[in-house]
């Protein structure tokens, strides 16, 4: 079960809306009572509920939000949701700018399409940011928020974040493509092994394939030895396996020290068609196809329980068994 341990600190959290408008306006109230209940001092972007189509605003209110957080000097830029929208605009986006902002103590936190500008930045400046939750699906919810999400988040705010651990899914019955392939995922489930000092790089699945072979995805020297993390919703494990396959045949998986799926969330599989064809077995597959270890379960994704991941950051992976542990230490 994964865990982090709470300590409670004080921080000004920025909160803005680059990408989606949000629909859910008392998810969003929620959300920003939460925080306070939590003891911080939240700041709220001007156009933070704004909405221009389905977006929070046009392209340059949006880049407008996204550089008032850079200035804001804020402990944590809080993104509201995810959605779509930071493609659009990568090119318009003030990359040192937000880079100084990392560099003077600003994290910047977020997932789906916030991948997006994790990507980007990686890409141009090397910049860590936190693949991590957003406002209004995680703090805004109508039960009490998941605890280990909010320990993490507490643990972010206090600098007290050192790693994050899981225990791995128990291996399953696969049908696989062949019995190579599910060969290889009990081996790995069962296997023993360290990786050090590896770029933890990733996040939603398909927002990163569309940046393949643009200026905003990260460059090989810079990933290579990495660990690419995945998380994905709404997606069937065919569409998760074509993605995985472009990434393949793109090059993108050669040069990887580790795969790690993280929560695959709100698909149905259909009774009687898929016919045993399932996301165990799409990481069975692929573990068949590269050298690069393959793991699954990591607590991230579109799910109430989600670690905080420092992206770009360097890390250790340790596994034994079914147990995975990632360290990156104090940061700061």
């Amino acid at each position: 079960m994964p865990r982090c341990d709470t300590y409670q600190v004080k921080k000004h959290i920025y909160i803005y809306s680059p990408s989606s408008a949000v629909r859910d306006k008392a998810s969003f109230r929620r959300g920003i009572q939460r925080l306070k209940t939590l003891g911080h001092d939240v700041e709220i972007d001007t156009t933070a509920l704004a909405k221009f189509q389905r977006f929070a605003g046009d392209d340059g209110t949006r880049l407008a939000a996204i550089a008032r957080a850079a200035a804001s000097g804020a402990d944590v830029a809080l993104i509201t949701r995810g959605g779509y929208g930071l493609t659009r605009i990568l090119p318009a986006i003030d990359y040192r700018a937000l880079t100084k902002a990392i560099d003077k103590g600003t994290r910047f936190v977020g997932l789906s399409d916030f991948t997006a500008l994790q990507m980007a930045l990686l890409a141009t400046t090397g910049a860590v940011t936190w693949a991590g939750p957003a406002l209004g699906e995680d703090f805004g919810t109508e039960q009490t928020p998941d605890d280990i999400m909010e320990a993490c988040f507490e643990d972010l705010t206090s600098g007290q974040g050192e790693g994050a651990g899981w225990q791995m899914p128990k291996p399953k019955d696969i049908t696989a493509t062949n019995t190579v392939a599910a060969s290889a995922h009990n081996t790995t489930a069962k296997s023993q092994y360290i990786i050090k000092n590896a770029v933890l790089w990733g996040g939603n699945l398909a927002v990163l394939a569309s940046l393949v072979g643009t200026p905003y995805f990260p460059k090989p020297h810079t990933v290579k030895g990495g660990i690419l993390f995945i998380e994905d919703v709404g997606e069937h494990p065919y569409r998760i396996e074509r993605i995985l396959t472009h990434l393949l045949h793109a090059g993108v998986l050669a040069n990887q020290k580790a795969v790690v799926f993280g929560q695959f969330s709100q698909y149905k599989l259909v009774a009687g068609y898929d016919s045993g064809f399932n996301l165990a077995g799409v990481a069975a597959r692929l573990q068949s196809q590269v050298k690069a270890r393959v793991l699954m379960g990591l607590p991230f994704g579109h799910v109430a329980t989600k670690v905080l991941l420092p992206v770009g950051a360097k890390i250790t992976l340790a596994v034994e068994g079914r147990d995975a542990l990632m360290v990156w230490g104090h940061l700061d």
